[in-house]
């Protein structure tokens, strides 16, 4: 099998068939709790993990290394998350999303409380890179919870919003240092450890999270397949030797496509954590902005982010995934003079908005475009692996932007009148964005697309056919359920019975 065929998927469905309100009016209670406490989930990981981003001055402070040393935190968490989508994807798809997510989400809770006791560097980079295994299982398990209870309509706007959960985290995270911080460095209770109450909340919302979780009831697709299982006598440890087997055989039938979809996480990735990790440290460092005025337009950039994200996904609905991502990288390289080139607050904070609107808004395509080309029992371990090899590979952007800022220099006058020379973080972040936007945009125009697939309707990874593209659940006469191959089988035998008699 080729590459090319390995990515071959089904013709996309070009417009939703229903309106958006009437499907918006006919969500039950319980599908609204199953995409909230999945985009929940994903926005207290982004919280704890941008609260790294925001003390980068704080912990350089307190643990006496430079901005450089401090990154390599960031880079161990995001170097981690692949094993984290592994093991937590794995369970995912085999035992369900609900037990699997509170495990996940209690795991989280105790490192993001733990970062907030450490005392010494090799401490904390040892904590955060253990949450790197905690926050690469969280994105799999709440995209698949979120978007298989919801109509297929829907999908791309909520799509949108999920993956803007990152950025609402992100939002939450800079209020708090923006409000909570201050006011405790200023109280003299935590002195130059402020920055631990980013933590202390984090892990607090943690916590509700996987408690709201926990009073929800499991995936109906779960629920259906293990029952079905039951009622044809397939006991929990044959259903596991089913999984290990539908597995091997869909990871043979699709490596191409995760080869693909590897690809483009590490650009939406790339995208993502270029625009945003050392941003706060160039509009403070070579902007000479102060920490609250940073700390605003970094705030306001998500909400960018957010509404950027939105619109994504709801666009992508009507013109399909790819035209969408590809439109977003024109918008990216449109913005970057207005996001590193102004001086004032006033137009950087502008750039940062309609930067983040485009760099961070383009990801809102990301959940649903993962789920509609990976194999559909497969959509916990499949796209969230990708996702997060997608963050290895970029995991070193805070350093390369880092490196480049000691190498390219630009002098200013600071406010007692002297010269000095200072990292140029503008220049080195705009080349890497463009460069970033251009490769996305290549590799968006070559991918597959399946847009409209109602992977709800597959059997799951423990029953047989998991591995397959086309393996559709259907209903036996006699009312249990069964798939699409196995159905062929049952009509094929009671055609020779016929003939027989």
């Amino acid at each position: 099998m080729n590459f090319i065929k390995a990515l071959r998927l089904s013709p996309p469905q070009s417009r939703p068939r229903t309106p958006l309100l009437p499907v918006l009016f006919s969500l039950t209670w319980l599908q609204w709790a199953h995409f909230t406490s999945g985009l929940l989930a994903w926005t207290c990981d982004a919280m704890d993990f941008y609260s790294v981003s925001l003390s980068l001055t704080s912990l350089s402070n307190k643990f006496q290394k430079d901005t450089h040393d401090i990154t390599t935190a960031i880079t161990l968490s995001l170097l981690l998350r692949t094993a984290g989508a592994l093991i937590f994807g794995t369970l995912s798809d085999r035992y369900g999303r609900k037990y699997p997510m509170i495990a996940n989400l209690l795991l989280v809770t105790v490192l993001e409380v733990a970062t907030a006791f450490v005392k010494t560097y090799p401490q904390f980079l040892a904590v955060r890179s253990l949450f790197g295994i905690g926050m690469g299982g969280i994105w799999g398990l709440s995209a698949s919870t979120a978007l298989e209870n919801l109509p297929v309509d829907i999908r791309g706007l909520a799509s949108g919003v999920l993956q803007q959960g990152y950025a609402l985290g992100c939002l939450l995270a800079s209020v708090v240092n923006l409000t909570l911080v201050p006011a405790k460095t200023v109280q003299g209770k935590l002195g130059d450890d402020a920055w631990r109450s980013l933590f202390w909340l984090a892990g607090g919302l943690s916590f509700f999270t996987a408690a709201f979780r926990a009073i929800l009831p499991e995936s109906e697709q779960f629920i259906r397949g293990r029952r079905a299982s039951e009622a044809r006598g397939i006991s929990a440890q044959q259903r596991t030797q089913i999984f290990l087997k539908e597995s091997v055989k869909m990871l043979r039938l699709h490596w191409g496509r995760f080869i693909y979809t590897v690809l483009m996480m590490a650009g939406f990735t790339f995208l993502s954590h270029g625009s945003q990790d050392l941003y706060p440290t160039f509009l403070r460092q070579t902007k000479g902005f102060t920490e609250h005025d940073s700390t605003m337009s970094t705030l306001i950039g998500f909400c960018g982010a957010i509404i950027g994200g939105a619109l994504c996904g709801w666009v992508s609905q009507y013109i399909g995934r790819r035209q969408t991502a590809m439109l977003y990288m024109i918008l990216i390289g449109a913005f970057i003079p207005l996001w590193i080139l102004p001086k004032s607050f006033a137009a950087l904070t502008a750039g940062a908005f309609f930067m983040q609107f485009a760099a961070q808004g383009c990801g809102g395509i990301i959940p649903i475009q993962l789920s509609e080309i990976s194999p559909p029992a497969f959509r916990a371990s499949f796209p969230g692996i990708a996702y997060q090899i997608g963050s290895m590979i970029s995991s070193a952007s805070a350093q390369i932007e880092a490196t480049g800022g000691d190498n390219i220099k630009i002098t200013t006058r600071l406010p007692d009148g002297t010269i000095s020379s200072i990292p140029d973080y503008g220049t080195v972040q705009g080349i890497l964005i463009g460069t970033v936007a251009a490769f996305l945009f290549l590799v968006m125009t070559l991918g597959p697309e399946n847009h409209g697939a109602e992977f709800e309707k597959h059997v799951t990874a423990f029953e047989e056919g998991g591995g397959d593209d086309d393996a559709l659940v259907s209903t036996d006469r006699d009312g249990s359920r069964t798939s699409k191959d196995e159905e062929a089988v049952h009509n094929s035998v009671d055609i020779e019975e016929k003939r027989a008699t």
